[in-house]
């Protein structure tokens, strides 16, 4: 289920609001379920809309360690990193997953550790929703993406395509966010890994030759 991210660690990046941080619980949860040791720092704290940490309960029950960034300096330029950060970057028996911040701020708290991360296995995702309005178009996507890479110092070496309308989400938008995911890898040479979508509609899906990640919703709005 998780054969699409091959690489040791995972860092997670994206639009803010694309999902990413959907996708990386699930991510977490799934590898969890296939008996990896799973750690996963959430390193998200610019602008957040919704914190991996707020699962807190169910990623620990599943095994998973959970990191959090500091919440004292939320609205410093360069967001405070846990010193327990280096324990996912060191210990090569874990499978790290870092939740990166959604704009090219929340992203420069990697660019500290880009020597390191260019040490270690690891791949950089980014990931598009065709339904936020900064990147529903490859020319702004693309632009994103290559504003992200400029940051950290890293290259990004695959798309997700995780569009969706969170409770009005259909087939038909899942799709459209394969073509701009395609369209952005034309433009890039950057390879569409997988298509996010909830387990009701993976079986529609089954003719993209790319994953398609089945998820259960685990994040919630702040009013739900």
């Amino acid at each position: 289920m998780t054969s699409f991210c091959t690489h040791r660690l995972c860092l997670i990046t994206g639009h803010y609001g694309t999902g990413k941080t959907e996708f990386a619980v699930n991510l977490a949860l799934a590898m969890a379920r296939e008996g990896q040791r799973v750690m996963m720092a959430d390193l998200d704290i610019v602008n957040p809309y919704f914190r991996s940490r707020e699962r807190r309960a169910a990623l620990e029950e599943a095994g998973i360690r959970l990191i959090s960034s500091s919440q004292a300096c939320s609205d410093a330029d360069v967001p405070a990193i846990p010193a327990e950060l280096l324990t996912i970057l060191e210990d090569r028996g874990v499978r790290g997953i870092l939740d990166i911040g959604g704009d090219p701020v929340g992203a420069r708290v990697l660019a500290r550790f880009q020597p390191q991360l260019l040490r270690e296995d690891s791949q950089l995702l980014y990931v598009v929703n065709a339904n936020r309005p900064e990147v529903r178009e490859p020319a702004g996507a693309v632009a994103y993406l290559r504003s992200i890479e400029a940051v950290t110092g890293l290259t990004c070496t695959g798309i997700v395509n995780n569009t969706h309308l969170c409770g009005e989400t259909t087939v038909e938008e899942i799709r459209k966010g394969a073509a701009l995911a395609a369209a952005v890898s034309r433009e890039t040479g950057i390879p569409v890994l997988c298509h996010v979508a909830e387990e009701r509609f993976v079986p529609q899906l089954s003719d993209y030759s790319e994953t398609v990640f089945p998820i259960s919703i685990q994040m919630k709005k702040p009013w739900e």
